[in-house]
């Protein structure tokens, strides 16, 4: 098994599809670093709107709530043990292998998310490059086998009561496209992750603001029942451009454990899912790793 980084991707066509291609594995002591990607020209992107101002209050309480303020991203991460960090840990400790990450290329003349002259944090490569690949042994979703969704199909990651109303919000926000990717492992836990991209930041925070995401994990999934902060993710674990919400249901549960994560991520946010059917939880280094490493492809 082998430690995932993410470097630049050196070729490519803009809007390819596919997913990241594979680089030579790093020395055994490397840490996650997020990937410098060199802006290009400046982009004529309209400031965010103002709506972003009203969820100010709901991120402030949340980001203390998780800890993600301060966060320490690359350097807290190489502060910590190994054993710490899901994605660095040792082999026996509950990691998926999954195989080396490199970032698709950005169509020519095209800023980083983050980058300057890009202030409505634009991710402009192919949302659909920018999905995690599945680790080694997963069985594909045929369902979510890693390209554009309909807006109904993303409606079935919540509840039946609760779709119409995550349906207005979508329409309202207008997403420019939805993309997601699913499999299964072999001891049953099935994985979906799914990336909404949006106007600008504003949109992508005014969802997760929309869906009461904060100090609780808001509008409920499909096949949850109490759902609460997980306290082991630390925000250590998050990016400089990534902040992450993440929840996982207690006991009692029903007849399957599941783990959530919202991550903002500029214009863009993800929706990780591990569900895993019978009364032993979903494990938490499986899933912690899975959310690091698709932060760190759209940080």
């Amino acid at each position: 098994m082998t430690e995932q980084t993410v470097t630049p991707g050196a070729t490519g066509t803009p809007g390819a599809t596919g997913t990241p291609t594979t680089t030579e594995a790093p020395p055994s002591d490397h840490v996650f670093t997020p990937p410098v990607l060199r802006p290009e020209a400046p982009d004529a992107s309209p400031k965010p709107p103002r709506r972003v101002l009203r969820a100010v209050a709901r991120w402030t309480a949340a980001a203390l709530a998780f800890g993600v303020l301060g966060t320490g991203t690359a350097f807290g991460i190489a502060s910590l043990e190994r054993t710490d960090v899901p994605g660095l840990a040792t082999e026996d400790d509950g990691r998926w292998d999954y195989p080396e990450l490199s970032l698709p290329a950005l169509p020519a003349g095209s800023p980083p998310p983050f980058g300057a002259g890009n202030p409505a944090e634009i991710h402009h490569a192919d949302l659909r490059d920018l999905l995690l690949p599945a680790p080694a042994g997963a069985v594909p979703d045929k369902k979510l086998p890693g390209g554009w969704i309909s807006t109904e199909t993303f409606l079935e990651a919540y509840r039946q009561q609760d779709r119409q109303s995550v349906s207005q919000l979508i329409e309202d926000a207008a997403p420019r496209h939805i993309a997601a990717r699913g499999w299964t492992m072999p001891d049953g836990t099935t994985s979906r992750i799914y990336l909404v991209r949006f106007t600008s930041t504003a949109f992508a925070s005014g969802m997760i603001d929309d869906l009461n995401v904060g100090a609780s994990a808001g509008t409920p999934l499909d096949r949850t029942d109490t759902t609460e902060i997980d306290a082991s993710w630390s925000s250590q674990n998050d990016f400089e451009n990534t902040s992450s919400f993440v929840f996982a249901e207690q006991a009692p549960f029903g007849a399957e454990h599941v783990r959530q994560a919202y991550t903002l991520a500029g214009d863009t946010l993800a929706l990780v899912v591990h569900e895993r059917p019978g009364k032993r939880e979903t494990d938490r280094i499986a899933f912690q790793q899975t959310l690091i490493l698709q932060n760190q492809l759209l940080a």
